[in-house]
């Protein structure tokens, strides 16, 4: 990518302008949440002060707007992912919605006591909870594929436990979250399905780094989450394979995901409206997928090489400093880099760092089961987005050897 493209993708960011503590703000943070792009701004703006209007239930024209503008969203995320059609696509709050929902819906069905859940040793907290939860309500069994001491997946030993555990679901995530690390998920979805077990994939922080297609990975089930992918926060997404979303019950009840209601009995409609009770996140959704076109209006390839660049120098640079360590080297990563220094504590590191303007975050980012099986208590973790420069990257490297400096 050019400089005077980068320049003009910058200025579509309205945040990329302002100032921290007096600097200019290099944001860094992009694995945590993404920033926005001005087309999705002026799209919420258009819908509150033009469309507003609850969906589905009204025959007035902003009703009736409203729903064409959710149900467009709707297809266009399905456009987006690969999905075969435009019910496939359940709108929820976030990733974590995704996978709570997917795990309440199989309890009692393709989950029960005595079933085996997989997953691995370095997801997120957000696709561990919801399965200990169901284990501790209905007597299901959690494994876990181990990592090894750099954090990779080792692929032979979840291997081995599709094959002697037989478990009735594995859930997994793509690309690590705190390491970048990116599974290999083709070869997995294949072995599992060799082995009749099904897979969910977490892709939240795939989606925004590169194209993901869901007929081409073949998963049961995939999540994303919207405010990753230059979104609005509070939305998300769950797609299914349409035979999966068919047999799963209701993850909750309430207003337009009803056929009818009685006091003795109620239907339920079909996927995906059974599964967004309530009024949902409207605006939210019509914003994901202006998100959705924005990303699409840019060179996809482009935005790939140029965030693999700014990996590669974040690499090269931290790996000068004496006395930092980065964590999850792998041969395939995502533009995502945790590093330890000997002399500072992550949060000492992200506190001077902000001193100087630079947004990164610290801690054990949503992955203490991982950061336990690395020994560690958290990194710090510079992650970025195609609208960081490569002149951010070299302040990011020469601020640390000041803090390395200042702690000696």
């Amino acid at each position: 990518m050019t400089d005077p493209e980068l320049a003009r993708i910058r200025e579509d960011f309205p945040i990329l302008s302002r100032e921290v503590n007096g600097k200019p703000l290099v944001y860094l943070d992009n694995a945590a949440t993404s920033q926005k792009p001005r087309a999705v701004m002026e799209r919420l703006d258009r819908f509150y002060a033009r469309e507003n209007a609850n969906i589905h239930r009204g025959v007035h024209a902003l009703s009736q707007a409203a729903t064409e503008a959710y149900e467009q969203s709707r297809e266009r995320v399905a456009r987006f992912i690969g999905a075969p059609a435009a019910g496939q696509v359940v709108f929820t709050r976030g990733a974590t919605e995704a996978v709570n929902l997917v795990a309440s819906s199989l309890s009692g069905n393709l989950l029960q006591a005595g079933s085996t859940v997989l997953i691995t040793n370095m997801e997120h907290h957000a696709n561990i909870v919801p399965w200990q939860l169901l284990r501790d309500r209905t007597g299901i069994r959690l494994e876990v594929a181990r990592v090894d001491d750099d954090g990779l997946l080792e692929v032979e030993d979840l291997k081995k436990k599709i094959v002697e555990l037989k478990p009735s679901l594995l859930s997994m995530v793509y690309v690590s979250n705190s390491l970048g690390l990116v599974n290999p998920v083709r070869e997995i979805i294949a072995f599992a399905h060799q082995h009749s077990v099904p897979v969910l994939l977490d892709c939240a922080q795939a989606v925004p780094h590169f194209p993901v297609d869901v007929q081409e990975l073949d998963c049961e089930w995939m999540v994303f989450s919207g405010h990753k992918v230059f979104g609005p926060s509070g939305t998300g997404v769950l797609y299914g394979k349409a035979e999966r979303l068919e047999a799963m019950p209701p993850y909750q009840g309430g207003g337009d995901m009803i056929e009818s209601v009685s006091f003795e009995k109620t239907v339920f409609k079909g996927p995906p409206e059974r599964f967004e009770a309530g009024t949902p996140n409207i605006a939210g959704a019509i914003g994901l997928a202006a998100a959705l076109d924005y990303l699409d209006s840019l060179d996809r390839e482009a935005l790939v090489q140029h965030e693999g660049a700014l990996l590669a120098a974040a690499r090269e640079g931290l790996e000068s400093l004496p006395g930092v360590r980065i964590i999850g080297n792998g041969p395939d990563k995502a533009s995502v880099v945790s590093f330890v220094m000997d002399s500072a504590h992550p949060h000492d590191i992200a506190s001077f760092l902000d001193v100087e303007g630079i947004a990164i975050r610290s801690g054990h980012h949503c992955t203490q089961p991982l950061m336990t099986r690395l020994g560690l208590t958290g990194t710090a973790r510079a992650s970025f987005a195609f609208y960081n420069s490569m002149a951010e990257v070299e302040l990011l490297v020469r601020s640390l050897e000041k803090i390395r400096k200042f702690f000696g």
